[in-house]
């Protein structure tokens, strides 16, 4: 059960889908006010439309969060909605997945993670800085990845933008003083979350075919300590449990594994 997640402001990035569309359900049915973010107007009213009509407070507000004064527009909406910006989780993402070989086909799809990816966290922080300092506290949650840890093949724009992200965390939390308290969420592979498209399927798949073709029901048991692929549900539970603490508390610096996994970065 949520001890702290009641009441508090929640804006979350990339609110429409995926990891984004789990953690504002989650944080709405924990008795959270919650304020989605997407650049899709009708799949980000389909997700605030079932969460109202599920009894629990949220609000949605398009937005590209490559665009500074969209976002700060969102960030206003939440404190003309609720009075307050408690949390962000700057969760809008992509990954492109490809070689510098490829760059001629990759290029637009990498600029495009470079505008999301970094610009959009920093667009994020930049607008909720003022309020949470003024109000004296608040926290900013920032999905990172694994891949920021290291460059690996046919990742490395991906990564470069995940290094960024934890760069500017831990400058954010230097700068805040704990007034802000910062944390950095590290997901390993995650299945199912069509972050990369055709390419990122294809990928698991690829990983998967190193387990002998398929998982064995112990890998998919989330109970069994040969667990081997962490779901959207798992990160995004992950994403609340940093939330749902007290004030004094911050979990800064999280990575999320499976327990049976390859260990890698």
């Amino acid at each position: 059960m949520s001890k702290y997640l009641k009441d508090k402001v929640i804006i979350v990035t990339g609110a429409a889908s995926g990891f984004g569309r789990l953690i504002s359900e989650k944080c709405a049915a924990g008795s959270a006010k919650v304020v989605g973010v997407d650049v899709n107007a009708e799949s980000l009213d389909e997700v605030f439309e079932g969460i109202r009509a599920a009894g629990f407070e949220g609000t949605a507000h398009v937005a590209d969060v490559a665009d500074m004064a969209q976002v700060k527009a969102a960030a206003q909406h939440a404190v003309d909605t609720y009075g307050a910006i408690d949390v962000i989780v700057n969760n809008a993402g992509v990954m492109p997945l490809a070689f510098f070989a490829d760059h001629e086909r990759a290029w637009e799809k990498w600029h495009k993670a470079i505008d999301i990816n970094i610009k959009g966290v920093v667009n994020g922080i930049s607008a909720v800085y003022d309020t949470m300092i003024e109000q004296g506290r608040g926290q900013v949650v920032n999905i990172s990845s694994i891949y920021g840890n290291a460059g690996t093949e046919g990742s490395g724009v991906y990564s470069a933008t995940k290094a960024a992200v934890d760069v500017l965390s831990d400058s954010l939390r230097v700068e805040a003083q704990g007034r802000i308290k910062v944390t950095t969420v590290k997901p390993t592979g995650v299945l199912g979350t069509n972050l990369a498209g055709h390419k990122g399927a294809q990928l698991f798949e690829n990983v998967g075919n190193l387990q002998n073709g398929a998982l064995r029901p112990e890998q998919m048991d989330v109970d069994s300590v040969e667990y081997w692929l962490i779901t959207p549900d798992d990160l995004a539970n992950a994403v609340v449990h940093v939330i749902d603490q007290p004030w004094g508390i911050n979990i800064s610096d999280v990575t999320v594994r499976a327990s049976g996994e390859n260990y890698v970065c």
